[in-house]
């Protein structure tokens, strides 16, 4: 393939631009955010589910202690009316009292085991209560966290993202300088070379693999026209003559 000198020294802008345009697109996935996000929201998930265990305790003691203090009124109430019988007497055997005495006191004590139970439960569902506000706290806070961590990489995203768009639109105006197969080309082995299809000839040396080129491969490029298009023997990627390569 054959093409102007200039237009292989072209080559070079837009692999730059290329090569920056990889920068970014690494620089966009591994900002440090992302793993920030990832670990706070990791973080928010498990308070979040901690805080709903603890709103879920809260809501069963609640019902657990109006039941209980349901079972208390009951008692208390059968309690009330039995005293009342009891402290009248009217038509009742000197053995229904009896039986009614001890029917009170059994009430009584009936009463008292039920109010240990509401304290307990009471007891229960303020510690639950206090565990609530302090997940929803953990929870508020760590969702700030958050927020302030999304906020940075939005910001940073758009900066790279606008950068990527200017050098987006400086490399389609390079690109349509080159001649079509040579952009075919430059496009096919950037494509298999890692993002690099073009790579400068410096002091004999292929900036592209990186590997100084032997006395043959050497006298190759020398005898080549100026408007040849030149590979290098190692990567395969296209070597582009300066007045810095060493010929």
């Amino acid at each position: 393939m054959n093409a102007a000198p200039a237009d292989q020294i072209r080559l070079l802008d837009l692999q730059a631009l290329d090569t920056r345009l990889g920068q970014l697109a690494h620089k966009r996935r591994s900002l440090p955010e992302h793993a920030e996000i990832a670990s706070l929201e990791a973080d928010l998930t498990q308070h979040r589910d901690l805080l709903v265990a603890a709103q879920t305790e809260e809501s069963d003691t609640a019902r657990e202690q109006t039941k209980a203090e349901q079972d208390v009124d009951q008692v208390r109430q059968r309690a009330a009316r039995d005293q009342q019988r009891l402290d009248t007497g009217v038509g009742m055997s000197a053995k229904d009292l009896e039986n009614l005495q001890r029917e009170v006191a059994s009430l009584a004590k009936r009463q008292g085991d039920l109010e240990d139970v509401v304290l307990e439960v009471m007891e229960r569902r303020e510690s639950a209560q206090e565990r609530v506000t302090e997940l929803t706290g953990r929870v508020g806070s760590v969702q700030a966290k958050v927020d302030d961590a999304v906020a940075r990489r939005d910001a940073a995203l758009a900066e790279i993202d606008a950068e990527a768009a200017s050098v987006t639109k400086e490399r389609e105006i390079v690109a349509a300088s080159v001649p079509a197969d040579l952009l075919k080309l430059y496009d096919r082995l950037r494509e298999k070379q890692g993002g690099i299809g073009a790579a400068r000839l410096n002091q004999r040396r292929c900036e592209g693999c990186r590997l100084e080129l032997d006395i043959t491969e050497l006298n190759e490029v020398r005898a080549a026209a100026p408007d040849q298009v030149v590979r290098c023997e190692n990567c395969s990627r296209i070597l582009v003559r300066t007045n810095e390569s060493g010929l």
